[in-house]
């Protein structure tokens, strides 16, 4: 989810960073003009259906007077199988909320969208519905006490 200011959203679907993230965080990711060792960056997963990985930068070499990063997931034995150059880098991770990303996966869901917006909907309704029949009481009461006031004066009168 891209949100202004360069900045992009994702969700961990893996447990390949934990402790450091937990599946079902949200990070942000923002692009960097460099990387160091040890940051958490996200980067184009070839292998998986274009899902973008996030992992920690293990080692970073000079070849041909350009970066290539050597990345790995925290709760991973082994480094990546790949290297990564500067161009299949997303981002480095700024922050994480952690399991933020289940509540947004569940609002993508039909349940979920529906009780985003049936659920105030309905609070809405109710509320707007107490207000009239509030509003509505009072008129009565107000023509009651008017007409018994009028009822009298007419009484007085004769």
């Amino acid at each position: 989810m891209p949100i202004p200011g360069n900045y992009k959203l994702l969700t961990v679907l893996s447990g390949s960073m934990r402790p450091a993230i937990d599946i079902g965080s949200v990070v942000v990711v923002m692009p960097q003009k460099e990387y160091k060792t040890g940051d958490i960056i996200t980067f184009d997963s070839a292998n998986r259906a274009n899902i973008p990985t996030t992992h920690r930068i293990d080692n970073i070499q000079i070849v041909n007077g350009a970066p290539v990063y050597t990345t790995k997931g925290d709760a991973n034995k082994t480094e990546d199988g790949k290297k990564r150059n500067q161009s299949e880098i997303e981002g480095k991770v700024i922050f994480t909320i952690p399991y933020l990303g289940y509540v947004l996966d569940f609002m993508k869901k039909p349940l979920g969208l529906a009780l985003l917006i049936f659920i105030p909907a309905l609070l809405i309704i109710w509320k707007e519905t107490k207000n009239i029949y509030r509003e509505l009481e009072k008129k009565a009461h107000t023509k009651a006490a008017s007409t018994a006031n009028n009822a009298e004066s007419n009484d007085q009168g004769n």
